[in-house]
């Protein structure tokens, strides 16, 4: 512990980022970086409270409490303190295959359990996270480690995104041959083109660590979709073994009147248009573009959230952000206690830049989405939602019931269902006749990961359903392990 004081003489600092109205004018990262005197500062407020939650990652009321990667927190905020910057990233690096990731868009849980964060505003872990590795980067520490010793086995991960990522770069420590098999143009899979530009820049972030692991003997082929170009039979011929990470990438629906007009849209299909679009550096061309449109999403979380972002850069003429779940309070509530994830108000980015540029935060709460509704052509013009209650049904259940006389039209060109996700695409699943769970998720036990096929593990959103990045890297990691486990007969893998 650095500083016993810390936590009492410095208070909580962020970085500014920049403007809201300056960035939605850009695709670039809009988070900036604190000086160094400052960020000392800030690590200095790690209390050393001999009973560090930040860092358990616990299941706690359904919702991560602590780090789920379970980054040495504690210490590596010692180590920035002292100003010891390269031992900080070597302990974060213990634990962390993608940290600049992670620091990026993770939510964090490490803050929500914070020991401080019980009467004070928490340690900022994220930011000083973020910091750690671009100095790392910066300073030249992170260069290419191939293994010294090949196993002369080969394993196949089918999936390139951060469970898919974590596990190959494991994998290949552990001296095995890797091929990462990904469908689309370019790796990286959500962290490519599920989170935009702005939140997390794909050239200088996702694509230099995946060109460093590239350097370390990992081998990854795009345009690779098993099922159409890739035979499914080929991974249990011709690798050792093989890990599935392909996430849980079928989007929730709203089967309601006019779904099928022209202009609604999954989130996922225009997030991954616009990206494409801001990579060929031509971000006015992409195919589902808000131009001078109303713009409604449906769905109050991180997607939604980058939905809005997304729109407002692509210069919409309003945008409306649709929840169907109450307005959280703006303080904890009794019923949701440390270290519980705080669940409370808060304004992300998108929210942010919608204030600035519209006066008000874009979120209606407690309503859902009746109709839409279409003119001539068959596209979208309107929307009808009708706020609801949630109560109790004959099972205990909450369920939401319709309130009677509230319905509202909006006008809408552009509507994007941002619902969340139902589970992973079941093709390869049956292609290669692995059991599901009811969820329709790959069934393998946690820490285990091992399927009913030998030799074939999963991980990541696939097998537990949609969750954060840092649970997927969490994943990746342990089937790494069970997977080396599995070839050698015993793993040195964390």
């Amino acid at each position: 512990m650095g500083k016993p004081t810390g936590f009492i003489e410095y208070l909580r600092e962020l970085p500014v980022d920049r403007p809201p109205l300056e960035r939605v004018r850009d695709w670039n990262e809009f988070h900036q970086h604190m000086e160094q005197k400052k960020l000392r500062s800030q690590a200095a407020r790690c209390m050393d409270c001999g009973i560090p939650f930040c860092h358990t990652g616990k299941l706690i009321s359904g919702m991560a409490a602590g780090c789920p990667i379970h980054n040495l927190i504690p210490e590596w905020n010692d180590l920035v303190y002292r100003g010891l910057w390269r031992e900080a990233l070597a302990r974060l690096h213990k634990t962390n295959n993608f940290p600049e990731f992670t620091g990026r868009v993770c939510p964090a849980p490490c803050e929500g359990s914070c020991t401080l964060g019980i009467n004070n505003p928490p340690v900022t872990i994220k930011n000083i996270e973020c910091s750690i590795v671009d100095k790392g980067w910066d300073e030249g520490w992170i260069n290419p480690e191939a293994p010294k010793v090949r196993t002369g086995k080969k394993v196949a991960v089918i999936g390139s995104g951060p469970a898919g990522l974590a596990a190959a770069a494991q994998l290949n420590k552990a001296g095995h041959t890797v091929t990462v098999f990904e469908r689309a143009d370019r790796p990286g899979g959500l962290l490519m083109y599920g989170i935009p530009n702005m939140k997390l820049d794909k050239q200088e972030v996702v694509m230099r660590r995946i060109d460093l692991m590239s350097r370390e003997g990992v081998k990854f082929i795009c345009n690779a979709e098993v099922g159409e170009n890739v035979e499914p039979q080929i991974f249990l011929k011709e690798f050792d073994a093989t890990v599935i990470c392909t996430g849980a990438t079928q989007p929730r629906d709203l089967p309601v009147e006019g779904r099928s007009l022209k202009g609604v849209h999954f989130a996922i299909e225009y997030l991954t248009a616009n990206t494409k679009a801001v990579l060929a550096d031509k971000p006015d061309k992409s195919p589902i573009h808000a131009r001078d449109k109303d713009v409604i999403v449906i769905g109050g979380g991180d997607t939604g959230t980058d939905c809005v972002g997304s729109a407002i850069r692509q210069g919409c003429r309003s945008v409306v952000q649709i929840e169907i779940l109450p307005k959280p309070p703006l303080e904890r509530q009794a019923d949701n206690p440390w270290p519980e994830w705080p669940k409370v108000y808060k304004m992300d980015y998108g929210q942010e830049e919608a204030a600035a540029k519209y006066g008000a935060d874009p979120r209606v709460y407690l309503t859902t989405v009746k109709k839409f509704v279409g003119d001539a052509q068959g596209a979208l013009k309107e929307l009808v939602t009708v706020q609801i209650k949630w109560e109790k049904n004959d099972k205990g259940q909450f369920v939401p019931k319709e309130q009677p006389g509230t319905e509202k039209t909006l006008p809408v060109q552009l509507a994007l269902l941002a619902m969340g996700f139902l589970g992973p695409e079941q093709a390869l699943l049956k292609e290669l006749e692995l059991e599901t769970d009811p969820r329709s998720n790959i069934k393998a036990d946690f820490e285990k990961y091992s399927t009913n096929l030998p030799g074939v593990f999963a991980a990541g959103d696939c097998r537990r359903g949609q969750s954060l990045v840092v649970w997927a890297i969490n994943e990746g990691r342990g089937a790494a392990r069970e997977c080396d486990r599995y070839l050698m007969g015993s793993t040195d893998l964390p």
